[in-house]
């Protein structure tokens, strides 16, 4: 395959502005502070929970709830985000995501009570909801020839950051105390704080920028609704099923090995395979699409057959490599999540549409991506076995390979070739 195909399949046919040096890395590591404050804070709790739970006398309802609020967040932050980014500029509405997601960090470690901690993580899911969305239009606000390449470095960032915090949160309790040992980690949200007023100041706000000139057809298409768009449906769905998975698989990866008979210190490893696999999913997918030229469509059904794979295994073939069938749906996840990020851009003529796209299709994602865990642990009450639970999403994956092939075409969301 040549590379002006690749080229054709990931650029948005609007002719692209080359960004000038000084500015792609100023906007390259303020994305990447940003990154870095993404997951961080919500798979800190998860590895602290029982230390949290007990200084806090928490029930186990109350931990429940911390970890299935920031997913609500994440899909209220998404639906109202895009009208606050338009209205009062990317770039200024980042700057007070940051404050607020910096400011319920600190929340959760300085008041010492249950309210205190729920309105912390309340905060700081809704700011982590707002940057989902709007770093996608900010990428092709100011880096529209590098859209692949700083979705994936953003995408890697909060993926190694989530992999570190999660297993230094609980020596670091050890040594200095939960509260240090989550709050700390609010030095990278005042780090991102500068890098954003920086960028800020020395590009001004997407509000008051001059406006690209559209042809009229392409104006009209900005003006429609995104939620009549089939192609955003696609999209919406597409990312809500990997979604489901990866939060399903995050929530219950020990306990189902567990039942398939590994020991709890074999199963409690699988969720750490689970995790590391992002980083080698990000890098392999972008060197197959920067430099072999492969078709993002290819890598779409590519992940979601390495997803189908990994359930397979674990569903019928436990004994046979374990760790394997876990990395393979690892990869899968880190994956489809990455080119979803990606193809809001792509597949949008302007930062204010991607803006609309990423919001509206983050939204329906993160609301089914609410219902896997509650689901599958109702399945699993019902049956007493993860089979059931194991087969009903082997089914929706399954059927979210047809939607790859859909979401992942070379098409505008208007319908138009890309």
């Amino acid at each position: 395959m040549s590379n002006s195909t690749s080229s054709a399949d990931s650029q948005t046919p609007a002719s692209v502005t080359k960004t000038p040096r000084a500015v792609f890395w100023l906007v390259l590591i303020a994305i990447l502070l940003m990154a870095s404050n993404m997951r961080s804070p919500i798979v800190a709790l998860g590895s602290i929970a029982p230390v949290v739970q007990e200084a806090l006398d928490l029930t186990a309802a109350h931990i429940g709830w911390l970890g299935a609020i920031p997913m609500l967040m994440f899909a209220l932050g998404a639906l109202v985000s895009p009208a606050i980014g338009k209205r009062f500029g990317l770039e200024n509405t980042l700057i007070a995501v940051v404050i607020v997601l910096t400011a319920g960090i600190i929340m959760r470690s300085t008041w010492i009570s249950w309210h205190g901690f729920l309105i912390g993580t309340i905060l700081l899911s809704l700011a982590i909801g707002f940057a989902n969305t709007l770093v996608a239009p900010i990428i092709k606000q100011h880096t529209p020839g590098n859209i692949a390449l700083v979705t994936s470095m953003f995408s890697l960032t909060m993926s190694v950051m989530a992999g570190l915090v999660s297993g230094l949160v609980y020596p670091l309790s050890e040594r200095v105390g939960w509260q240090w040992a989550l709050g700390g980690w609010a030095s990278l949200g005042i780090a991102a704080l500068v890098a954003w007023i920086i960028l800020r100041l020395k590009l001004g706000s997407s509000n008051k920028m001059p406006v690209a000139t559209l042809t009229e057809d392409e104006a009209a298409q900005e003006a429609a609704s995104i939620w009549k768009s089939p192609l955003a449906w696609q999209l919406a769905v597409f990312m809500g099923l990997q979604s489901l998975l990866f939060y399903t698989i995050a929530a219950f990866l020990p306990s189902i090995w567990i039942s398939k008979g590994l020991s709890e210190v074999a199963a409690g490893s699988m969720a750490s395979v689970f995790q590391f696999m992002a980083p080698i999913a990000i890098i392999g997918m972008t060197w197959l699409i920067s430099k072999r030229g492969v078709k993002l469509q290819t890598v779409a059904i590519g992940a979601t057959v390495l997803n189908v794979i990994g359930l397979l295994g674990v569903s019928y073939l436990p004994s046979l490599m374990p760790m394997m069938w876990t990395a393979i749906m690892g990869l899968g996840c880190a994956a489809i999540f990455t080119l979803c990020i990606m193809l809001f851009s792509l597949r949008t003529y302007t930062p204010n549409q991607a803006s609309k796209l990423s919001g509206m299709a983050q939204t329906i994602a993160y609301l089914v991506a609410f219902a896997g865990p509650f689901g599958a642990g109702w399945l699993y009450e019902l049956s007493g076995n993860w089979d059931g639970p194991l087969l009903f999403i082997l089914i929706l994956t399954i059927i979210n390979v047809i939607i790859a092939w859909l979401a992942s075409r070379p098409i505008m969301i208007d319908g138009k070739p890309a």
